[in-house]
């Protein structure tokens, strides 16, 4: 995951922040534009049954002698604003400032302080407000595509969510600022937000209106991008983890009642990857890091804490891709900050880190490999050529093509560059990174320079050529020719053709050889064509590019294993339902069909997919990638055609099916299976089948979170088996002359 606003990672983590003692660099400056907020001394008293809020905020300001523009929630009321004045025995008095009414509806409002209220140097200003933060979270508006509930911040009895989407708070732009934060709120609730906890207890009658209310105070620890606030009725677990270096960090877990057991759980996990990523990127940033579940659908990330819907939390998100991702956000995002006018470099390295690194780390060299296999699959069903955009233009995600870009491509180029420098520089330079910029903005440019520091070389074309520039090499092997030569030895010759925009690159083959055995060999490719000549032992009977995936590239629709992504990436789809009950009556499936028109009905008509009806031949469309919803009611005109594109791997049954030879049987049963359009390289065409309405009922639900294999079998909704099916023609055999050659 990655993190969606300022300050928050999308997907990461939730809890409070502390200041750690070990040695990082002291924080950079707070901001790259002329007018900028240094401090914020904020007292908020929260009443979550009217949505309401009253807040004063004392900031510290380096302004200019001209107008002053702030950003407020258009809920908001600002009340005063107060100038305080140099000597603290005088006292302040009130600015003059404007609010903004031409915003559209929804949007933030903006207040200015005219410039003859403003004199240029540090400033003290006091802001008292008021009123009501009431959006609450809707759901996701993606079909396919994982993204947290839709809310620009909340407060009420459910929960209380404030980020910087909110505007909560008066802020400049590209502010970096330290936060001291005093939250009142009623008894029995828990805020969670950034900083160090001073003090936990009631509050002072002198603050807060009425009784029963408990004050939690924050002291600032570095400055950060923006400041999230959240709250519940937690059940709160914690424990102290130490480093091996001594580097101690409380461990949280704010949990709703009915998962409170699963804290522990939540915690072990905590705990290993600190142990695995302080190993990479030096001590962690904080003095604390903590899971906290949010009463809506979410995987947002801030200093130190992570904040997941309950639903996620149920699912035991502690998976490398889930937490651990969050927890690298602590390094990279929430330490150092992007510089977002410049690109995210930070879900790259982040995926890298955490969604593919771990496994390398823990010696399961399959899960790595398939994690890459994984990458490039998404690049390319998901960016087509026409709709690529270079590295250095991926701010944050918003759909699968700026997933596929920014986080997979980006990881992908990541693995390049430590293939070009090495091992011990590529880790050395993530620790100098993180210790040069923490609590300061990054962009590429400043990772070429720490990078290009560290191997002691000029990495400018490596960075124009990935970053800078779009596409990927798009590679193959012409006319692999071999000759024995003396001695039962053969020499291979062939051309590596690149297309298009030509790249540098390290391509590997592998070779099978007549004697059981496999050759892998590195080229570096550069030119439109590259003409090698291979020396081997034996005879050669085939060759593969890049077998364990470790190149960014092109790769041909046809020659990916077909999986339901290659349906939903398809420029021409159609559904066909192959139902005998009545339109009107309710199936699974139709509610598939629903979702999809439902997902379509925003594109343009040539782009939406075509729902056929059935016919009693079942003739499929002469063109795209079809899903076929299969009940057994059609079984006898399903198999025919699932034989013409599957062979004979996939027999359905009255009570079940057959896969390469398995059987799964019973009521419950339901399959997803894609083969490759025999008659359209490079489209699909997709069965579900299920035995009965029930079978399918959950799996309908959850589709399209199915998209990388190439058969999921599930029983009881829950995927039983899966598989992918490698199309044969990744291999390229190789042609072999007879005429024996003596060079």
């Amino acid at each position: 995951m990655g993190y969606p606003c300022r300050g928050a990672a999308f997907a990461c983590a939730l809890g409070l922040i502390f200041l750690v003692s070990s040695p990082l660099s002291a924080p950079g400056t707070s901001s790259d534009s002329s007018d900028s907020i240094l401090r914020h001394d904020l007292f908020v008293q929260i009443d979550p049954e009217a949505h309401a809020l009253l807040a004063t905020d004392r900031l510290t300001i380096v302004a200019q002698a001209r107008p002053l523009r702030f950003s407020l929630a258009p809920t908001l009321h600002l009340d005063r604003l107060v100038l305080s004045h140099p000597s603290a025995d005088e006292p302040g008095r009130d600015l003059p400032f404007e609010i903004d009414h031409q915003a559209a509806p929804g949007s933030e409002q903006h207040v200015t302080v005219p410039a003859t209220g403003m004199h240029e140097g540090t400033i003290t200003l006091t802001a008292y407000y008021h009123g009501t933060i009431n959006d609450p979270p809707k759901e996701p508006r993606h079909l396919r595509f994982v993204t947290p509930s839709e809310t620009a911040g909340h407060i009420g009895p459910e929960g209380l969510y404030l980020s910087s989407e909110t505007q909560w708070y008066l802020d400049v732009p590209d502010s970096l600022a330290e936060y001291r934060l005093r939250v009142a709120l009623p008894a029995g609730w828990t805020a969670v937000s950034q900083g160090k906890v001073r003090s936990i207890g009631a509050c002072p009658s002198d603050l807060c209106s009425h009784q029963e209310v408990s004050l939690t105070e924050w002291e600032p620890i570095q400055p950060a991008e923006a400041l999230t606030l959240v709250a519940n009725r937690f059940v709160a677990k914690t424990r102290e983890w130490s480093s091996p270096g001594g580097q101690r960090v409380q461990l949280g877990a704010y949990l709703f009642p009915d998962d409170a057991p699963l804290a522990d759980e939540y915690l072990d996990a905590t705990a290993r990857y600190l142990d695995a990523y302080i190993t990479v990127l030096g001590p962690y940033p904080f003095d604390s890091f903590a899971v906290v579940e949010n009463f809506f659908a979410s995987g947002l990330g801030m200093p130190s804490f992570t904040l997941l819907g309950s639903g996620v939390i149920k699912r035991h998100y502690v998976q490398p891709y889930a937490l651990g991702h969050e927890i690298v956000h602590s390094w990279i995002g929430n330490a150092v900050f992007n510089r977002v006018d410049q690109g995210n470099w930070v879900e790259g390295l982040t995926t890298y880190l955490a969604n593919y690194y771990w496994h390398e780390r823990s010696g399961e060299q399959d899960q790595a490999r398939d994690q890459r296999r994984l990458m490039l699959r998404g690049y390319n069903l998901h960016v087509p050529p026409e709709r690529d955009y270079p590295l250095r233009q991926f701010t944050q995600k918003h759909d699968e093509r700026d997933n596929a870009i920014g986080y997979q491509k980006a990881a992908m180029v990541f693995h390049l560059l430590r293939q070009e420098i090495g091992d011990e520089p590529f880790w050395r330079s993530l620790k100098v990174l993180v210790s040069r910029y923490r609590g300061r903005r990054a962009d590429w440019r400043d990772v070429e320079q720490v990078l290009s520091e560290t191997a002691g070389r000029d990495l400018r074309w490596f960075f124009a050529q990935w970053v800078e520039q779009s596409g990927a090499p798009d590679l193959n092997v012409r006319e692999p020719l071999a000759r024995p030569v003396s001695g039962g030895a053969f020499r291979l010759q062939g051309t590596v053709a690149q297309a298009g925009t030509l790249f540098e690159v390290p391509l590997p083959f592998r070779i099978r050889l007549s004697d059981g055995t496999e050759q892998t060999v590195l080229i570096h490719v550069k030119d439109a064509e590259q003409r090698f000549t291979i020396s081997l032992p034996a005879m050669p009977l085939s060759i593969e590019i890049d077998p364990e995936a470790s190149v960014m590239r092109r790769i041909p629709r046809q020659d990916m294993p077909p999986v339901l992504n290659h349906y939903v990436t398809d420029r021409q789809r159609s559904v066909l339902p192959a139902l005998k009950e009545p339109v009107g009556t309710t199936h699974p499936f139709r509610d598939i069909v629903k979702r999809i028109e439902a997902q379509d009905s925003q594109k343009p008509a040539s782009q939406r997919t075509t729902i056929v009806p059935v016919v009693h031949d079942l003739l499929l469309p002469p063109e795209g990638s079809v899903l076929v919803l299969g009940t057994p009611s059609f079984r006898t005109a399903l198999q025919p055609v699932l034989e013409q594109h599957c062979g004979r791997r996939v027999r359905l049954r009255e009570g079940g099916v057959t896969i390469d030879g398995k059987a799964y049987d019973g009521p419950t049963i339901a399959v997803l299976v894609s083969c490759h359009r025999r008659d359209h390289p490079g489209s699909v065409v997709t069965w579900l089948y299920a035995v009965s309405p029930e079978a399918s009922t959950t799996v309908a639900r959850l589709l399209f979170f199915y998209g990388w294999n190439s058969v999921v079998v599930f029983q009881d909704g829950k995927a039983i088996a899966r598989t992918e099916w490698e199309p044969s023609q990744t291999r390229k055999e190789v042609v072999i002359d007879e005429v024996v050659s003596d060079r």
